[in-house]
């Protein structure tokens, strides 16, 4: 697939669970449904679990938004859990597919999207990306002390 293809579909989703964030944040109706803090009360949440909802798709949609495999993984991941707690309470609620189609195809796509950005080595995940040296940031004397190190003129 192309990269701007990708980038976009990347961005969309972005959209999209910002957009759901905000409306976890909104006081009442918003124009796609009812107040999410009178469902999360007939789904027998807290009313606290919205914003922490609403914060978890905040923070995973910006990290689908950066052009970075890892961070596209973590954001990815994120919302798998958010989305199979979704899932879960759907199908606890017995709430009609009619209303509840859009949460496991999302997930499909959020697993589809890990797998396309499941790093090497988990590790990786965890590791600041090496920098060149000539990247700004990097120390010349450094390269210089570890090229004599290695051998390398």
């Amino acid at each position: 697939m192309s990269k701007r293809l990708m980038t976009g579909l990347y961005w969309f989703l972005a959209l999209e669970f910002t957009l759901g964030a905000v409306t976890k944040f909104w006081p009442g109706d918003t124009m796609f449904s009812s107040a999410y803090s009178t469902k999360f009360a007939d789904w027998g949440y807290p009313p606290w679990m919205r914003f922490a909802v609403g914060a978890l798709e905040g923070i995973a949609a910006v990290l689908l938004a950066i052009p970075d495999r890892r961070t596209r993984f973590l954001g990815a991941t994120t919302l798998m859990f958010v989305l199979t707690g979704a899932v879960t309470t759907h199908i606890v609620n017995h709430d009609p597919a009619i209303e509840s189609w859009a949460a496991p195809t999302h997930l499909f796509i959020m697993g589809v999207l890990a797998l396309a950005n499941w790093p090497a080595d988990w590790r990786d995940l965890l590791r600041t990306p090496a920098r060149g040296p000539y990247e700004p940031g990097a120390h010349p004397t450094e390269t210089t002390r570890s090229r004599h190190r290695t051998g390398n003129p």
